[in-house]
């Protein structure tokens, strides 16, 4: 079992527990499946709304024929509380997988943002994601990636301003690199990306852009050197 065969089984299935050779072996698989879990937790907690009892006051007698049928009010609180779960799961679903109804003030703000909802992704690792995963996530019709843009050992399709977009991670001298590629984000210039303990660069390409950030000890010249080296958009 590889990686990617991993994280499909336990990410459809939160229980599963096959693959314990892999897992052993794995650091970023063994992050991934901390991440499901916390996230598997949550859901179930949403779903865990208990009902107070509800007591009825005391009501005068009244004519018969005045009586009107009505539906218990338990039922009726029970069910708004239903509700309440489903639409507090489906809100805690939504900004997990999309997170697209945040408003950056810019590019450059989303794409820092977007580091901190996946850290899983941010392991050191030796082992590289399958061709069949890679040619996946960046297929032929948005770009061709050459193997010597080094070792990537993530590789995930995720929304940054509206769009799909291939994320990578490239395993760099001090630890994991962060590559987006985005070609249909074209940029005027070149910007650099600043945060609490990351910093990279985001360069206009053609007719769209990457961005590569890595911790504040790597140097990412030579892998941005050999990104821009290895990419090129489909036209």
């Amino acid at each position: 079992m590889n990686c990617e065969e991993y994280r499909e089984a336990i990410t459809a299935d939160p229980s599963y527990d096959g693959g314990a050779a892999h897992l052993s072996d794995c650091a970023a698989c063994q992050a991934y499946r901390r991440e499901i879990l916390a996230f598997d937790k949550t859901i179930a907690g949403a779903l865990t709304i208990e009902v107070p009892p509800l007591k009825m006051p005391a009501l005068p007698e009244i004519e018969t024929h005045k009586v009107v049928t009505l539906k218990p009010r338990s039922r009726i609180v029970s069910t708004w509380l239903a509700v309440a779960a489903t639409v507090t799961i489906a809100a805690v679903v939504g900004f997990r997988m999309l997170a697209t109804d945040i408003v950056y003030e810019s590019l450059e703000d989303e794409i820092l943002a977007h580091l901190d909802h996946e850290p899983a992704a941010l392991v050191v690792s030796d082992k590289p994601v399958s061709d069949r995963r890679l040619n996946r996530v960046v297929p032929a019709s948005i770009a061709t990636v050459g193997h010597g843009a080094g070792l990537i050992t993530y590789a995930q399709t995720c929304v940054i301003n509206g769009k799909d977009i291939p994320h990578l991670v490239i395993q760099g001298e001090r630890g994991p690199v962060t590559v987006l590629l985005m070609p249909d984000e074209k940029i005027d210039a070149a910007a650099d990306l600043k945060g609490e303990h990351t910093r990279g660069v985001l360069l206009p390409v053609g007719e769209g852009s990457i961005a590569i950030i890595g911790n504040r000890e790597e140097s990412i010249a030579p892998i941005t050197s050999s990104i821009l080296k290895s990419v090129a958009w489909e036209t």
